[in-house]
Formats: structure tokens, C-alpha cells, sequence
């Protein structure tokens, strides 16, 4: 794309707005087509680039940084080269570092004599990182910080299918800080493939898969038998344990942990209670705790007639 007239922005317009002035895979037909047409565009020296990023930076100028963007897309196509062994498309790897290319141009402080190169690399691996590990398995296999260092570093080491050997584990996790678990670990979930649950049809039948012989535990006339059970006890085992109460301790308990108000909040206060009963809150909290105790005895002892 040649550095013709493009449309103004206001003020206000995001940054990310740009993408619709960068070259885009689909208009130039090919991937091909999109590396040549990134290289043709110059690069920009370190006075122009700070002169464009402190235009942006005061004034909000978006031209200033769609050029910014323009003249370091070639180093996203260089970046993330390094990452086709994932079996990803280098299109989309290219597109989630060109995300990482804008936000750095957002963030990037001219005042601080670094050049944009050094500063945007950092982000436009950041989000080739996160792309890669959300699309790599259908199971994600890193989720934590020491595991995503971790993924990373293995598959830049491990240069064949051999197991890496005590040595090697040491060593690496001495390098990244991590536990010698968390390596024998990632290295055994980069080895593993993801497993169908469902198996697919092959002549005309379903291929034996894992959902075959997983069992439906709801099912299961044992798991039956004990939700049958809990709900029997939920309800005629904690009539039951409440009949052997006395009137006063009955009415305590039903008062603070039965009557449910709609809103989901408990019942009467202990201060409530007593005044109810003419005697002090510490009283109505003694008697509260016989009770429980004494209707655990009962809810315990408690069998339900089938």
C-alpha cells in the first residue's frame, strides 16, 4: 500500500482504527502479496520516529501513528516467523502481533531513548503468545505464568521426541525459577495429544472412543439410593430431630435457622429471642447450642424407612 491519501480521524477516534488503513491479507490476495507490500513501505529514522510519536503523543494524531504502525509492520512478518512450528497459520500469527504492534504505538513514551523496535516486540510477542496458547490444543495446556515460560522454552529446546534427560529438567528449571515437577509436567502435556471424546464414524460405524465406557454415575443405583436417602433425611430427618425438642429450644432453632426470609436472609436475632422469652442473649445462645447438638444426636441416629 503506498502512502497515498487516507481518511482523517478526529481527535477522539481509538488508535485501533488504524487497521483499516494497513495493508490487509484479504485485499492483497495472498500472503505473499502482504509480506512484498510491508517491506516496499520505508523505514523511518529515530528522529522522524520520535517526531511522530510526540505528535501523537500531545496531539492525539493518529496520522503520526498509522506511519508508526506502516513502518514496523515488517517487523511483525520477522517476529513471527519464529512461531510457524505451532501449526498455525502465519496470516493469523501476523494478525495478532499487528494487534500487538498498535498497542505498543499506544503506549510508546518517546522520552524515554528507546527505540520503538526495542519497545514493540515485547507486545507484539505478547499477543502472539496468548494466541498461540489459546490456539494450539483445543485443551489449553498453560494457564499460569511459570507454565507459560515454561511452554515457550521447551519447545525452543526440545529438538527431537526424546524425553528431556534429569539434567536438562535441572538445569531448566533452575533457568526459569520453576519446580522440577512443573517441568516433568508441561513436558509430559507438549508430548500428549488431545484425546475425542466421541469417537468418529468410520464404515458406517462410530469408532470406539472414551465416552463409551464412561460411566452416568446419576444413574448408578448406589447414587440413587444415597440422593433418595439425603432427601429423606432433609426432610423427615429434620422433623424428626426437631420433635425431640423441647417447645422453647424448638422454637429458637426454627426461629434463627428455619424461618428464611424471601430475600434469603435468616431469621429472628438472639437480642429478638430474648426479649421473647424474658431472659439475656447469652441464655437464648446456650439453649441454641444444646439443640444443634442435641438434634445432631437424633439426625445421626436417624434411619430412614424405605
Amino acid at each position: 500500500m503506498s502512502s497515498g491519501q487516507h481518511p482523517n480521524y478526529s481527535s477522539t477516534s481509538d488508535p485501533l482504527t488504524l487497521a483499516a488503513t494497513m495493508p490487509v491479507l484479504g485485499q492483497l490476495g495472498s500472503l505473499d502479496s502482504y509480506i512484498q507490500a510491508v517491506n516496499r513501505i520505508p523505514i523511518i529514522g529515530a528522529s522522524d520516529e520520535r517526531r511522530l510519536a510526540t505528535e501523537y503523543r500531545l496531539h492525539d494524531n493518529l496520522e503520526a501513528a498509522r506511519q508508526l504502525v506502516l513502518s514496523h509492520l515488517r517487523l511483525v512478518v520477522s517476529v513471527t516467523r519464529h512461531y510457524l512450528g505451532y501449526g498455525l497459520p502465519h496470516a493469523d500469527l501476523i494478525q495478532e502481533g499487528n494487534i500487538g504492534l498498535m498497542k505498543a504505538v499506544k503506549r510508546f513514551d518517546p522520552n524515554q531513548n528507546v527505540r520503538l523496535v526495542s519497545y514493540a516486540i515485547h507486545w507484539i510477542k505478547a499477543e502472539v503468545h496468548e494466541y498461540v496458547l489459546r490456539n494450539w490444543r483445543l485443551v489449553k495446556v498453560a494457564t499460569t505464568k511459570a507454565q507459560r515460560k515454561l511452554f515457550f522454552n521447551l519447545r525452543s529446546r526440545k529438538r527431537n521426541s526424546q524425553a528431556l534427560t534429569q539434567g536438562e529438567i535441572d538445569d531448566l528449571a533452575q533457568e526459569l525459577k520453576v519446580r522440577h515437577q512443573d517441568v516433568v509436567e508441561m513436558e509430559m502435556r507438549l508430548t500428549s495429544g488431545d484425546i475425542a471424546l466421541e469417537g468418529q464414524m468410520e464404515d458406517g460405524e462410530t469408532a470406539f472412543a472414551p465416552i463409551s465406557y464412561l460411566a452416568d454415575t446419576q444413574q448408578e443405583p448406589s447414587e440413587v439410593l444415597n440422593a433418595h436417602q439425603f432427601d429423606r433425611l432433609q426432610s423427615e430427618g429434620l422433623a424428626n430431630a426437631l420433635s425431640a425438642l423441647d417447645p422453647r429450644s424448638r422454637r429458637i432453632v426454627k426461629a434463627r435457622w428455619l424461618d428464611v426470609e424471601d430475600d434469603g436472609l435468616g431469621g429472628a436475632t438472639l437480642h429478638e429471642l430474648a426479649d421473647e422469652f424474658g431472659v439475656s442473649a447469652e441464655r437464648v445462645r446456650q439453649i441454641e447450642a444444646s439443640a444443634m447438638k442435641k438434634m445432631k444426636k437424633t439426625l445421626i441416629s436417624y434411619t430412614p424407612l424405605y
